[in-house]
This record gives structure tokens, sequence and C-alpha cells, in this order.
């Protein structure tokens, strides 16, 4: 007998005895009475875990929210044309430089990028240019915070006009507290 064929016989036979094993343990498994049970126990807590994790998820995304609306609302942005594109481009230069690092970073990207966006002349054109070049977690984000500080001024106009800015009222509306109202005496 050439060895080849000795080979070619054993490899057979090796096979043959791995997936006998394997059928007949998968028998002896799908005809335990607990297997259904046990199965069915899995899938109800990987479906909770499942679900715990979303809701971690949501939270960490409600507090990047608030963190960045916080942060915009306490920043004091530069009042002349050439400050404001200055500082624009120093803001899109960082947001770039932290998506570059990958997305890790993009959570650290968010902030630099709405701050550019709140001194850009059109921030709506500006919108349509994120929505081309920044990662799309990013610029998510971004469309949130935007939505959250448009529902703020709208819910809080009266006394986000008394009190000073919509990132005031947006950072309070985020956070769920009351903006301040100034009153005079």
């Amino acid at each position: 007998m050439r060895p080849q064929t000795a080979a070619l016989y054993t490899v057979g036979a090796l096979t043959a005895v791995g997936l006998g094993y394997v059928v007949y343990f998968d028998y002896k498994r799908r005809s335990d009475p607990n297997f259904r049970k046990n199965l069915k126990r899995q899938r109800k807590q990987a479906a909770k875990v499942a679900k715990a994790q979303e809701e971690d998820d949501k939270n960490a995304k409600i507090k990047l929210i608030e963190k960045v609306i916080v942060a915009a609302a306490q920043e004091t942005y530069p009042t002349t044309p050439e400050e404001r594109e200055k500082y624009f481009m120093e803001q899109v230069a960082a947001g770039e430089a932290l998506c570059g690092q990958g997305p890790e970073q993009y959570e650290n990207a968010i902030l630099p990028f709405y701050k550019a966006l709140k001194v850009y002349p059109a921030p709506m054109e500006l919108v349509m240019i994120y929505q081309k070049t920044v990662p799309e977690p990013v610029f998510t984000t971004i469309v949130n915070i935007l939505a959250i500080e448009q529902q703020a001024m709208e819910a809080n106009g009266a006394a986000a006009a008394s009190s000073g800015t919509a990132e005031e009222a947006a950072a309070a509306a985020a956070t769920g507290a009351e903006p301040e109202i100034p009153i005079d005496n």
C-alpha cells in the first residue's frame, strides 16, 4: 500500500469518526428536555443584555449632547468677521484632526465642529457641507444637537430672550434645568 493511499484512508476514517461524533452528540443535545428551556433562557438573557446596552448607549449619547451644548454655551465667540473666520478655521481644523485619528475620537470632534457651526454666517450651508465631509456619527450628533437647540428655543422662547442666548436655553433644555431669568429690581 502506498503512503498516499494510507493517508487518504486515515483522513477519511478520521472525518467519518468526527462527523459521527458531531451527529451523535447533536442528537443527544436536542433530545435533552432541558435543552429548549436553556436555549429560551439564553435568548431572553441576550435580549435583556442587548436592551441594557442600547439604554446605556442612549444615555451616553444624551450626556455627550448635554456636554457639548453646555461647553458651547460657556464659550465666548469672536465678534469681528476676521476673528470669526479665524476661529471657524481653527475649529474645523481641530475637528478634522480629531476625526482623522479614527472612530474613537469622533465624540471629541463634535464640539469643534459645533463651535465652527455657531460662528459660520450661513449655518444651513455648513450643515450641508458637514453632511458630505464629516463622518456619519459626528454629523448625526451635530444634527441632534441642532434639533435640541431648536426645540429649546421654541419651548423657552420668552425665557431665552430674557436670559440671554439660544445656547443657554438649549443647555438648560438638555440638562433638564430651567434657564435663569434675571429679575430687575
